[in-house]
């Protein structure tokens, strides 16, 4: 069988290509047996590969020196012995204690479980350490007030009103019967089949460890983190637990095929034909835009928007640096004449971050990935390593600025309410903070950062 090489096919074809190949792995297997491509989290004889943590951020506890979370874990075991059990090839607990959590730590990832539960059994999975794909006894009318007849598959620790939060439909089998869960995560976004129906449709998982705080003020979900099987009060059983870790050209075709209607492309693969400015200083190559080395400026669409949200792939060669032109009014400069520039940026790269780094740079917060430059900061580490592309989505309503990075909310903000005295500079240098309607581009800072895939809704 030929190999099919997804970076060089369309993007329809690679999806069709995921989907046969997601229906393939899901073939029957022997209890504990990973279909192809998985890998299985559970060996069926025993507690190897886990340890215990209660409701926690995980955070906390991966930053902590290798020698200190090796304690913890450690320490965890025994009660972890006490409250859980292997018996005839099926995790069990008594419905007490710490919750079984992975050893190892995962980004985007496919899940496969298989539960059975007991009458007024509560308990749920936690995904990168993070509250949680609900499961409960759908018939015990106690829970009913907190939503537990409309069926376990739902992101349960959601603000309320948020999609997720409860189930799309009711697919629970009755009580004693095995289930079958399939969650698919990219970033904060989650997808949750139970029984083989949706029940929750690339919905974002909100930080339930920041939940007191103003939504813009929230942190992202952790990058990576474990799988955690919850314990609350009634015996669960689980078996079959498989994960599939996904690739960063899979986890941007699934992020770009969610929720596309009414994006149009600006931008045709082959020349720059509907863009105009400094369009010497730009080429295009292998279906990118690429600023050329040394080069730079703006340069920017012959369309104008308002309300607006824009989708598009970049790849960032080391220590690379360009801009989003936001409402650019067609002259002058594109940072500080357009509504802002949303900074594109390998803010890791030592130079940036290491004061003994050749050509150290002192980077401010708000000069990061993605932050409205100079001005509001976005939260940093969710960029794909050095040379892979990136997907990201930007909104711009009004004076809001929202940038989803990798599926990630990275930055959410009301410019108009962010005080100027925190900004980098006076706030008269921001001379288009008002423009409300103008281009959208790219301001070129010498550095080859590519652009693709660029599609435009308007919101207005």
């Amino acid at each position: 069988m030929k190999k099919l090489n997804c970076s060089t096919t369309p993007r329809g074809f690679v999806l069709g290509c995921l989907l046969v190949l997601l229906s393939i792995s899901h073939a029957p297997a022997a209890d504990n047996t990973p279909p192809q491509g998985f890998a299985a989290l559970f060996n069926g004889k025993d507690l190897e590969g886990w340890w215990g943590a209660k409701t926690e951020d995980p955070r906390d506890y991966m930053a902590l020196p290798p020698e200190k979370l090796a304690e913890k874990k450690t320490a965890s075991l025994e009660d972890i012995r006490q409250h859980w059990r292997v018996e005839n090839g099926e995790l069990v607990n008594d419905g007490q204690g710490l919750y079984l959590t992975t050893d190892k730590f995962y980004g985007d990832f496919e899940l496969l479980a298989s539960y059975k539960m007991v009458p007024g059994s509560d308990s749920g999975i936690y995904l990168r350490g993070t509250p949680q794909v609900s499961i409960w006894d759908a018939t015990d009318e106690t829970k009913f007030k907190h939503g537990a007849d409309k069926g376990s598959g739902g992101l349960w620790n959601n603000p309320p009103g948020t999609p997720g939060k409860d189930p799309l439909v009711f697919a629970d089998n009755p009580i004693g019967q095995w289930d079958n869960i399939r969650v698919l995560m990219t970033g904060e976004r989650v997808s949750v089949w139970l029984n083989d129906k949706l029940v929750v449709d690339h919905a974002r998982l909100y930080n339930y460890y920041n939940n007191k705080k103003p939504e813009a003020e929230r942190l992202p979900l952790p990058k990576a983190g474990p799988i955690q099987l919850q314990t609350h009060g009634r015996e669960i059983r689980f078996r079959n637990l498989y994960l599939r870790e996904i690739g960063s050209d899979e986890a941007n075709q699934i992020l770009a095929s969610k929720n596309d209607n009414g994006f149009e492309s600006v931008f045709n693969g082959k020349d720059l034909a509907g863009w105009a400015g400094e369009t010497q200083n730009y080429l295009v190559q292998e279906g990118s835009i690429t600023c050329k080395p040394e080069k730079g400026g703006t340069i920017f669409t012959e369309a104008e928007y308002g309300d607006f949200a824009v989708r598009l792939e970049f790849k960032l060669p080391p220590a690379g640096n360009n801009g989003l032109a936001i409402r650019y009014p067609g002259k002058g400069d594109g940072t500080w004449d357009s509504f802002c520039e949303l900074q594109v940026l390998d803010d890791g790269h030592p130079m940036y971050n290491d004061p003994s780094a050749p050509k150290y740079y002192n980077l401010n917060a708000r000069q990061a990935h993605a932050s409205v430059y100079a001005r509001v900061p976005a939260s940093r580490g969710y960029l794909r390593p050095t040379g892979e592309w990136n997907f990201q989505e930007c909104t711009i309503a009004g004076y809001t600025v929202k940038v989803e990075l990798n599926g990630f909310v990275i930055l959410e903000t009301d410019v108009s309410k962010v005080d100027p005295a925190t900004f980098m500079y006076p706030l008269d240098k921001f001379k288009g903070r008002d423009v409300m309607k103008g281009h959208f581009g790219f301001n070129g800072h010498n550095d080859p950062v590519q652009f693709r895939a660029i599609r435009i809704k308007k919101l207005d």
